[in-house]
């Protein structure tokens, strides 16, 4: 398992610096969007629709290409590596994974067959099997259900395999795309649960992208809030939460800020950039 000691570039494992992303070569959608995941963290990017929070992810995991969009400025690095331009799959082996937003499982394929996908990175058939029963114990309906096909699987049941094949191949950083969507309330709190456990438990690094931003910001430690593509807020997660103006202003959750509320942002605590 991976440890935050065991990471070359301290607490700061993934950082994005002026990032700006182009699709078509004419549609800019990121305009110079700077972050810091830390290992054993959670990390939070927030906005509403159309705010560039999955570009950002896929950025990341350089699939931009599949959809014309390239990056134009600035860098993404992985510990001291320079990953703005790797392939998708160097990207894997160097540790950094994405669960897609709508779970996306193979449906054809059962349960323990998704896993074996996942894992197919690994070196060999005994630690194949040693992450397939991690994933297992982390998520024992799953192993309930190991030969069923995952096409029958429930919303939160393919969720939990979506998230255990993504850790099959041992990653160091996590990319999460809304990851509640369309699930129970319930199976959500158990989801984002095991997500902060394994942080916590394994020092992974998590970029999450969520609509909920409350949830969220239960879930994490440190936040930034995309607005058309640029960083227009950012802060520990904690004090964004407890912030009713900014609640209201910047995260549309709360009981109605009035306009003077504005005046009581604590600027010490986030950074609220010009656009």
């Amino acid at each position: 398992m991976n440890t935050p000691d065991s990471n070359p570039a301290g607490d700061r494992l993934l950082v994005l610096k002026d990032v700006q992303v182009v699709y078509n070569r004419i549609i800019h959608v990121l305009h110079g969007v700077s972050l810091v995941a830390k290992p054993g963290a959670i990390t939070a990017l927030l906005g509403g629709n159309g705010a560039g929070k999955t570009t950002t992810l896929k950025a990341i995991s350089c699939l931009l290409k599949s959809e014309r969009g390239e990056i134009t400025r600035g860098s993404i690095t992985l510990g001291a590596v320079e990953i703005s331009h790797a392939k998708p799959y160097e990207l894997v082996e160097q540790g950094v994974v994405q669960v897609f937003e709508g779970r996306r499982v193979f449906e054809s394929l059962t349960v323990e067959e998704n896993l074996i996908v996942g894992g197919h990175t690994l070196k060999s058939n005994v630690i194949l099997r040693q992450r397939m029963d991690e994933m297992f114990e982390l998520f024992p309906r799953l192993k309930e259900r190991r030969s069923q096909m995952s096409g029958y699987l429930s919303g939160g049941e393919q969720q939990m395999l979506a998230i255990g094949r993504a850790l099959m191949s041992d990653p160091r950083v996590v990319l999460f795309d809304e990851p509640s969507l369309g699930l129970a309330p319930m199976i959500v709190e158990d989801i984002f649960d095991k997500i902060k456990q394994l942080t916590q438990a394994q020092g992974l690094t998590v970029l999450l992208v969520e609509q909920n931003a409350e949830l969220a910001l239960e879930f994490a430690s440190y936040a930034y809030c995309l607005e058309n593509g640029r960083v227009v807020l950012e802060g520990e997660a904690s004090e964004l939460l407890n912030n009713g103006a900014i609640n209201e202003l910047y995260l549309g959750i709360g009981k109605g800020a009035s306009p003077e509320w504005a005046g009581n942002i604590p600027t010490k605590q986030c950074s609220i950039y010009e656009r």
